[in-house]
C-alpha cells in the first residue's frame, strides 16, 4: 500500500478529554443500540446537572499552565467538546457493542472522505471502487484526486473475483464500497470484499451511508474503515451538513485525527450538536424508513408503467438473501425505472407534491431525485452512469398511505 501522505505533528494535542461523571463505566456493558444512541458521548453538565450537555462555541481554551491542558482542549480546530462527544456517540454505535472503535466528524461527507484518502493514500495510491458509487465521490476521486496522483479502477462489487482481479492488477491500496449503493441498490458481500482487501494487502472502506449503523456494521464484518454522509440518515431531518470516518486501527485513527487538525475541514458546534440530537433517535427512525419503504416497493411493482423497483427487501432483488444476512433491515430508499423512459421519470419526479423534487435522502420528509441530471450528473458517460428512466426515492416517515396515495396520483399522470 502506498506510504501515508503525511505524518503526525509532535506538536497536536492527542489526549481524549476526560469524562466529567464516569458514566462511560457504566455505559460500557450496555448492549442496547438505541440507549448507547441516547446516552454515550452524552454525560451531564457536571456544574448544573443540564442533561442535555451545552453546545460549545469558544474557539480557543486557558490551558493550567504553559503545557498543561485543560482536559486535552486548546483550539477548536484541534478539539471542540461538541464534536468530542457526538464522535464518541457514533463510534459507540459503529464500533458495536465490544467497541474499540474512533470517529472523526468533519464539515461535510466528501471532507471526511477527502480527509481519509489524504490520511492513508498519496501520489501514485489506487483506488478500486464500485461502478455505481456515489458521483461526488467518483468526482473527488476523479477530479480532485485524479491530477494529485490518484488513480482509479471501477469494477462491478458483486463479482468477488473481478475485485481480486483488479486489486493485483492495480496494486490498490483501497477498495471503496457501498452498500446498498446509490441509486442502483446493489447489495455486495462485505466480509468477502473485506477477505480480498486484506489478501491483497489493501484496506476495505465502506459507505455506510443508505445503511446506517443501526442497519449494518461494517466492521464488525472485516472492513477497515466507515464513512458516512451524516447529513442524511444519522441528522435525519435535512437541516445540517457533516461527513464522518470512524475506524478501529489506532495508526489510521492517528493519521485521521491528523488530517481533522492540520487541513481543519471540521464540523462546527453547532453542526455537531444537530447531529447528535438527530442520531439519538436514529433507531425510531429507520423503523419508520424501513416499513414505509417497504410497503411502497411492494405497491409500485404492480402498478401500470413501471418497468423495475429496486429495492433490496423484495424477495426478487437479486441482493436480497445477502442482505437480510449483513443486515438488520432494508433501508428507507427506492429507485423505481419506467417503461415511458426519461420523460416518464422526470414527469413523475416534478408532479409529485409530498415526495418533493430535491437532492439529498434521509431525512424525515420524502424526497424525490432523478438521478442522472442531479445527484450523479458528474458520472454521465461513464460506465458509472445511471438509466434515464430511474428516480429514487428518500421515503420518509410521513403516513405511508398518504405517500402511495402521492406517487399513484404522479405516476398516473403518464
Amino acid at each position: 500500500m502506498t506510504e501515508r501522505a503525511a505524518e503526525p505533528d509532535e506538536t497536536v494535542q492527542t489526549d481524549q478529554p476526560a469524562q466529567t461523571d464516569g458514566r462511560d463505566d457504566v455505559l460500557r456493558p450496555l448492549t442496547g443500540f438505541n440507549t448507547r444512541a441516547i446516552h454515550a458521548g452524552q454525560a451531564f453538565e457536571p456544574v448544573t446537572g443540564a442533561v442535555v450537555p451545552p453546545v460549545h462555541f469558544s474557539t480557543t481554551y486557558a490551558p493550567e499552565s504553559v503545557g498543561r491542558l485543560r482536559r486535552g482542549y486548546d483550539y477548536g480546530r484541534g478539539t471542540n467538546p461538541t464534536r468530542d462527544s457526538l464522535q464518541d456517540q457514533l463510534a459507540a454505535l459503529e464500533g458495536g457493542v465490544d467497541g474499540g472503535a474512533r470517529a472523526f466528524t468533519f464539515g461535510s461527507g466528501l471532507a471526511a472522505e477527502n480527509a481519509l484518502i489524504h490520511a492513508v493514500a498519496g501520489p501514485g495510491a489506487h483506488i478500486v471502487m464500485g461502478n455505481d458509487v456515489y458521483g461526488g465521490t467518483y468526482r473527488l476521486i476523479n477530479k480532485i484526486l485524479g491530477p494529485w496522483g490518484v488513480g482509479h479502477t471501477v469494477v462491478d462489487m458483486a463479482d468477488v473475483s473481478a475485485v481480486e482481479q483488479a486489486l493485483a492488477a492495480s496494486k490498490a491500496g483501497i477498495l471503496w464500497l457501498e452498500t446498498p449503493s446509490n441509486p442502483m441498490m446493489k447489495i455486495s458481500d462485505i466480509a468477502a470484499l473485506a477477505g480480498a482487501a486484506h489478501a491483497a494487502g489493501a484496506l476495505l472502506v465502506v459507505d455506510n451511508t443508505f445503511a446506517t449503523p443501526y442497519l449494518q456494521l461494517p466492521l464488525e464484518l472485516g472492513a477497515d474503515v466507515v464513512v458516512h454522509s451524516t447529513t442524511k440518515y444519522i441528522g435525519g431531518h435535512s437541516d445540517v451538513i457533516g461527513g464522518a470516518v470512524v475506524v478501529n486501527d489506532p495508526e489510521i485513527a492517528d493519521q485521521v485525527q491528523f488530517q481533522q487538525f492540520a487541513a481543519g475541514a471540521v464540523n462546527g458546534p453547532m453542526d455537531a450538536y444537530l447531529t447528535t440530537r438527530g442520531l439519538k433517535t436514529l433507531g425510531v427512525r429507520m423503523d419508520r424508513h424501513n416499513a414505509n419503504a417497504a410497503t411502497i416497493a411492494q405497491h409500485l411493482q404492480d402498478v401500470p408503467g413501471v418497468e423495475r423497483v429496486l429495492y433490496p427487501g423484495l424477495p426478487d432483488h437479486p441482493g436480497h438473501e445477502l442482505a437480510a444476512r449483513q443486515m438488520r433491515g432494508f433501508g428507507g430508499m427506492v429507485s423505481v425505472q419506467f417503461t415511458g423512459g426519461a420523460a416518464a421519470a422526470k414527469q413523475v419526479a416534478e408532479t409529485t407534491r409530498l415526495f418533493q423534487l430535491a437532492e439529498s435522502l434521509g431525512g424525515i420528509e420524502s424526497l424525490m431525485n432523478y438521478p442522472a441530471e442531479m445527484t450523479h450528473a458528474s458520472v454521465a458517460g461513464t460506465e458509472l452512469a445511471v438509466p434515464d428512466n430511474l428516480v429514487r426515492l428518500s421515503v420518509g416517515i410521513e403516513d405511508v398511505a398518504d405517500l402511495i396515495d402521492d406517487l399513484d396520483r404522479a405516476i398516473a399522470s403518464l
